[in-house]
């Protein structure tokens, strides 16, 4: 059990270092004045959840190729993490009890 633990903590610090490495070589490739900034992790996914919700193919293909999978995955993840929590503050009850009313799912 503990090997499996050490491999997948391992794995994720190669991933993290090869993240952090690509991202100082974007910083260092960054665009000259007068050219548009490249997209970030954020805004890729504000703008493919928003497309999606709006069903607007063309859309969420542009905003996926903003940045990589992974990193639209977890942009994905923190807005609906983020936008759950605010839903439970308004509504007074737990971000449990509104994902799962969000979903249809039946009271745990």
């Amino acid at each position: 059990m503990l090997d499996k633990v050490r491999k997948s903590w391992s794995t994720l610090r190669r991933k993290i270092a090869h993240q952090e490495e690509r991202l100082r070589a974007d910083r260092r490739s960054a665009p000259a004045k007068g050219q548009r900034r490249p997209h970030n992790l954020f805004e890729a996914a504000a703008d493919y959840v928003a497309a999606c919700a709006e069903d607007d193919q063309e859309r969420i293909d542009e905003a996926e190729g903003w940045v990589e999978p992974s990193a639209l995955v977890f942009g994905v993840n923190e807005l609906a993490r983020r936008a759950l929590i605010v839903l439970a503050r308004e509504r007074d009850e737990s971000p449990r009890v509104v994902a799962r009313n969000l979903l249809g799912l039946p009271a745990a």
